[in-house]
């Protein structure tokens, strides 16, 4: 029988969001659903400094995420992990890579002047499914 990454592997590299958790200071969950691309073995998901997912993950880099499969909603795969690595390098290019996949453009046209991107890599330790 295959493993969970193999057997949901395609929703792995979909462009359906994964809906990520992390954990609030106080210690609740907070979801945010997100672009992503699964590469080298982690997923890596870019968002803005000090947004509350940022540091949320920064303090605590414990992970959660799922993707459902949107032609069947009661099949996903759950991706639990560990943030490794935080940077901004890259991270501009990395958002315009994500706003093609998703979107079909060239350029991330939500970008603010004021905001710094960072790029997440979270490396998995367990996935799980159904369907």
């Amino acid at each position: 029988m295959a493993n969970a990454k193999d057997k949901y592997h395609d929703l792995l590299e979909s462009k359906q969001l994964l809906v990520m958790a992390t954990i609030n200071e106080d210690g609740s969950p907070q979801t945010s659903p997100v672009w992503f691309h699964y590469k080298d073995g982690a997923l890596w998901i870019n968002s803005a400094k000090g947004r509350l997912k940022d540091r949320n993950m920064r303090a605590r880099p414990q992970f959660s995420g799922t993707i459902v499969d949107p032609a069947n909603p009661y099949r996903y795969v759950e991706v639990r992990g560990e943030v490794v690595e935080i940077t901004e390098e890259g991270a501009d290019d990395h958002i315009d890579f994500l706003a093609n996949r998703y979107m079909g453009v060239e350029k991330y046209p939500l970008r603010s002047d004021e905001e710094t991107r960072v790029i997440y890599k979270i490396r998995p330790s367990h996935f799980t499914g159904m369907g």
